[in-house]
């Protein structure tokens, strides 16, 4: 969508119009949030089947998946729920991720819980069907602290990772998406190398929902706090420091924030196919 001077802005009543920045309108489709919704649920569901899935087929397979595959499994999946969600949803499959889009004033704080919601909908469904599938081989898959590392330990990894990983997502998103060549392979690549050297230590989750889910099913809820405690101190770190580098969110990024899920007819979506491109995804309205 297009900014456009003050005096075009949309004449619709609120909620149909958002102030995403100066001088820019972004036009709210509540219709479409469904999509937005069921992208993230089932994007989160695929990429804890197959993170928490690596460990409980490593399991019942007699160590044949083996741990740089269990690691780098979820990198890929990342990378390809990216390109193949981005544009509807902005593929964050992480509630780490939506708050830091919220946080850093690119995703609306009222879409916020639907989000969550969803993604810890798809985590559970996912480790349901493990659970299912497999018993509690594998402990479902939940993360836990390494052989001899302590909560402490795991906390900060937890956190320093994220910090890591939020960072990358807000260099290569634009707005609230995560979409294209840039986010994809860079996300996805940084998923695979921080769990090659950590998850030994705290399991490299970086995702309260990844934990969530498994944590859930397996019926053992001792360590879920550190994933969701590191997380989001990391996560809320990595957001002072967008902040602190590039200051506020430029109007580009807000609009883009909104995301691309919506309607072409010129009365709901004046901007229709003028619209510039994406270049990495999130939600909008």
């Amino acid at each position: 969508m297009m900014s456009q001077p003050d005096h075009q802005a949309d004449v619709r009543p609120w909620p149909f119009r958002t102030r995403v920045a100066a001088g820019a309108w972004a036009f709210a489709e509540p219709r479409f949030e469904w999509r937005r919704l069921l992208a993230e649920l089932g994007g989160t569901f695929f990429l804890v089947l197959v993170a928490a899935g690596a460990d409980v087929v490593n399991a019942v397979s007699g160590g044949q998946v083996g741990r740089a595959a269990a690691v780098t499994a979820p990198g890929i999946m990342v990378l390809a729920l990216i390109y193949t969600i981005g544009e509807t949803s902005g593929a964050h499959l992480n509630p780490a991720v939506t708050l830091a889009f919220a946080a850093r004033g690119n995703f609306p704080w009222r879409r916020v819980p639907g989000y969550l919601v969803a993604q810890l909908a798809g985590a559970a469904a996912a480790a349901g069907l493990l659970r299912l599938l497999f018993g509690l081989a594998g402990g479902v898959g939940r993360t836990a602290p390494g052989h001899g590392i302590g909560s402490g330990t795991a906390v900060v990894v937890e956190a320093v990772l994220t910090f890591g990983l939020i960072t990358v997502i807000l260099g290569t998103a634009s707005g609230a998406r995560n979409v294209g060549h840039n986010a994809a392979i860079a996300i996805g690549g940084y998923v695979a190398l921080a769990g090659l050297w950590a998850s030994p230590v705290s399991g490299a989750s970086m995702n309260p929902a990844r934990s969530f889910g498994p944590a859930l099913m397996s019926g053992d809820l001792r360590y879920l706090w550190i994933y969701v405690a590191g997380p989001l101190a990391g996560g809320l770190l990595a957001v002072a420091l967008a902040w602190a580098l590039r200051g506020r969110p430029s109007a580009a990024a807000g609009i883009a924030a909104q995301g691309t899920a919506e309607s072409p007819d010129p009365v709901t979506n004046p901007a229709g196919s003028h619209r510039e491109p994406a270049v990495a995804s999130g939600g909008r309205p």
